[in-house]
């Protein structure tokens, strides 16, 4: 039964390639970056020699985008100090991921960056025969039946690091068992972010499963980008702007926030939004235009008095947008999306608002609520009742501030607990290499 539910998942896949084609295509209509490197996305690489063997292997590390690329870049220093005659494989799925991962990293002797294939047959024992991992670490939840079947086949350790898996997630999963329960056996070892999210993978079968705690605690703000922020917030200070900032918002969220903006009765107020996905900075900023609150975009300079919201139509710079705001609201919780990442505005020690769908936070959700740092908000009344009157109380946003901080600091330290189920899980030698 499992060979046969994976050979009609292959069929689909093959099946739907047209489609997977003109996805891309139509993607790249507001990001070209799409329609770059894609030989990579079906592992085409017959007119390159394959990847040389290094002494130390070959560690590969998936991000699948931005967010888990940024969270990544602890583990990333910690392989690299484990490991420091291994070369780095680092792959992603999106543009935005692989910009992110080039930043960081592209300057880096002995990493490379690739798109990670489609789950074809084919595409996964091309991608692994050419590059030679010799340990595959997947972030989060990117397990692919075609790809970990392949690992097995060639006897590569694949660990499922920072592990999460929602209620949501899990009944998917559940429902396409004779797909995903063999995936998901074929780990090596799995490092749980919580409790929840470990039981849920027993329950489908994972194995040798630790409890490691969040990677995205033990990323620690740009202290370049803050200086940013601090300099954006000085040149405001003259405007007398109070600051609300909606990070990370997706379609559909804005037109809610700017409804709540609209109740605000705080004078001078500046809301700035960024949103989640460049290629709806556009969108985002003429949406605001209709509403006649004067957008200005980042890209075009700072927001004069007339201005009253700034997009930010930059990538990489949250952390700024955090150190600059006096509140924010963390998107993809206001509709049923499950919300983005809210430790990185408490390391930055910015007050934050969450909509009532957190899912894919739900235990740093309810820990930053229950220490402080966070509030929960459920209509776009309730968004504006509760901005208006932290804009108006500065001494609450000093202590929803410093309880953003505590909080950040007392979870740290999952990377260190990762690499110990790294270290358990594999038994590579220093002088490794990679698995023919």
């Amino acid at each position: 039964m499992t060979g046969m539910a994976r050979m009609l998942y292959s069929l689909f896949l093959y099946l739907a390639t047209p489609w997977i084609a003109m996805r891309l295509l139509w993607r790249a209509r507001r990001q070209p970056k799409y329609l770059r490197h894609l030989r990579e996305r079906w592992a085409l690489w017959w007119t390159q020699p394959l990847s040389p063997r290094t002494e130390g292997g070959t560690l590969w590390l998936h991000a699948v985008s931005v967010g888990e690329m940024r969270a990544a870049q602890p583990l990333v220093a910690a392989l690299r100090a484990w490991r420091p005659r291994a070369d780095l494989l680092i792959t992603c799925m999106t543009p935005t991921g692989r910009a992110v991962a080039e930043t960081l990293y592209g300057t880096t002797a002995g990493v490379r960056i690739a798109y990670l294939p489609y789950d074809y047959p084919g595409a996964t024992r091309r991608f692994l025969k050419h590059f030679r991992p010799c340990l595959g670490i997947l972030l989060e939840t990117e397990i692919w039946p075609n790809l970990m079947a392949a690992t097995t086949c060639r006897h590569l350790p694949v660990v499922l690091a920072n592990a999460r898996l929602s209620r949501r997630s899990a009944r998917g999963y559940a429902r396409v068992a004779a797909l995903a329960r063999p995936a998901i056996r074929g780990l090596a070892a799995v490092a749980a972010q919580g409790e929840a999210d470990a039981n849920r993978l027993a329950l489908l079968g994972a194995p040798r499963i630790t409890v490691c705690g969040n990677l995205k605690f033990d990323v620690t703000p740009d202290p370049e980008l803050l200086r940013l922020g601090e300099n954006w917030r000085a040149r405001l200070v003259p405007q007398q702007r109070p600051v609300w900032l909606a990070a990370s918002t997706r379609e559909g969220e804005e037109i809610l926030l700017l409804d709540a903006f609209q109740r605000l009765r705080v004078p001078n107020a500046l809301l700035v939004i960024v949103p989640r996905h460049p290629e709806r900075f556009d969108a985002v900023t003429a949406l605001a235009a209709t509403r006649e609150f004067s957008p200005q975009r980042r890209s075009r300079g700072m927001p004069n008095p007339e201005h009253r919201v700034w997009v930010g139509d930059s990538m990489g710079e949250l952390a700024a947008y955090y150190r600059m705001a006096d509140l924010a609201f963390v998107g993809g919780s206001l509709l049923p999306l499950g919300g983005q990442n809210l430790i990185e505005a408490a390391a930055c020690g910015c007050p934050v608002l969450v909509g009532p769908h957190t899912f894919n936070f739900a235990r740093a959700s309810m820990d930053a609520i229950a220490a402080g740092a966070a509030r929960r908000v459920y209509s776009v009344e309730d968004m504006a009742t509760a901005a208006q009157r932290l804009l108006e109380d500065p001494s609450a946003r000093r202590r929803m501030s410093g309880a953003g901080l505590a909080f950040a600091a007392t979870y740290r330290g999952a990377t260190e607990r990762i690499m110990e189920v790294l270290r358990m899980a594999t038994a590579i030698p220093d002088t490794g290499g990679s698995p023919r």
